[in-house]
């Protein structure tokens, strides 16, 4: 079931960017395995996902060691929110960081990262949905911010991240991405060449959105339930018997 889960994305990445003229060669398909049972995160792996995403540090603990060392050529990713005293935790087991929204969190990676010379990278995220519920940098201060992260010595600026809303207004949840867009654009032009600065990670789009996304430009879409979701409410109901 997730091997056909995977499939059907895959195939529908390839039909949008057919249709707008992107390769899908440049999109990257992270699997978010909130909840996921690692057995099942294998399944997935084995039908061609090569990065995973967590929401939480502790789950990312749980499971990223023995799935790196089953599969060493997996990303692992944190796509929620992280809190500063976590920071020496997430840094130890993932690949790539996607939710950092302050210079605070930055500079705590960069003080955590410096205890053992570990370069760490990153994404910045913005509330480009502009909720108040949601995490995320405030827009307005994206060059300030990006300017402030790029001068710590161990920090890696790879590209940016958004949510859109929870809305079926497809006119709300394309803004939202096209702001994200347009931040990443302004940001490549100011900071071209910078060594710590690299606009080349555009990460936008879920489920339920990353056609849209995809269509906005983004370069790396995070699929949770259209992956897993029935083959996890499948074990769940089996472990219940």
């Amino acid at each position: 079931m997730i091997q056909a889960n995977v499939r059907k994305v895959f195939l529908e990445v390839e039909e949008i960017c057919r249709k707008i003229n992107r390769d899908p060669k440049d999109i990257a398909v992270v699997g978010g395995t909130k909840t996921v049972a690692p057995e099942l995160i294998q399944q997935a792996i084995d039908a061609g996902i090569r990065d995973i995403a967590e929401n939480r540090v502790q789950e990312a603990e749980s499971k990223f060691p023995l799935l790196r060392a089953q599969n060493p050529q997996i990303k692992c990713h944190l796509i929620g929110h992280l809190q500063t005293n976590k920071a020496k935790d997430a840094i130890k087991v993932c690949s790539l960081i996607q939710s950092v929204d302050s210079l605070k969190l930055a500079q705590e990676i960069e003080k955590q990262a410096a205890k053992t010379g570990q370069v760490v990278e990153i994404l910045v995220q913005f509330n480009t949905a502009r909720e108040e519920q949601k995490f995320g940098a405030d827009p307005v201060e994206a060059n300030a911010l990006i300017e402030s992260i790029s001068q710590l010595s161990l920090v890696r600026i790879r590209g940016l991240m958004c949510m859109a809303p929870y809305t079926e207004d497809r006119g709300i949840i394309r803004k939202t991405f096209s702001d994200l867009r347009g931040i990443r654009n302004d940001i490549k032009t100011r900071f071209a060449g910078h060594p710590h600065v690299d606009m080349g990670i555009l990460s936008m789009g879920m489920s339920s959105d990353y056609k849209i996304a995809i269509e906005e430009g983004s370069t790396m879409v995070r699929i949770g339930s259209a992956i897993f979701k029935t083959s996890v409410i499948a074990s769940e109901a089996k472990q219940s018997q």
